[in-house]
């Protein structure tokens, strides 16, 4: 049996992705495409008190893409913005267990999007 190239916890993520329900009016949406492949991440966030409230995102590529948009989720919720401008890349590739070379577009995905939420929030 071959083993596979994803981390047990990429997989989880991709098999069961959290929140991607849609936010009833949700404060920000940000989308962001990888010109590359072709892989597409929309996030949208509730925030209330200076602090993101409630996240979702939909995600349209390969496996990893749609892991790492269900694994930001889970990094961007209770954050607020100070906390937001933190968050890289390699956060993302270490909530889903890693990524391969050829995989590592979908974290970087990830965080372009975080920059773009973060400069949505600034003018909010």
């Amino acid at each position: 049996m071959k083993a596979s190239v994803y981390s047990e916890t990429l997989l989880d993520h991709f098999a069961r992705p959290r929140n991607i329900e849609a936010l009833d009016s949700p404060t920000h949406t940000v989308q962001c495409e990888n010109p590359v492949c072709g892989d597409q991440l929309r996030l949208s966030v509730n925030c209330s008190d200076g602090r993101i409230a409630a996240v979702s995102f939909r995600a349209r590529g390969c496996t990893a893409s749609i892991a790492c948009g269900s694994a930001l989720t889970g990094l961007l919720a209770g954050k607020s913005l100070d906390e937001l401008r933190s968050l890289r890349a390699a956060d993302v590739e270490d909530a889903v267990g890693g990524l391969i070379p050829e995989s590592k577009h979908a974290a970087a995905l990830c965080a372009d999007a975080v920059r773009k939420l973060e400069a949505a929030w600034k003018t909010f």
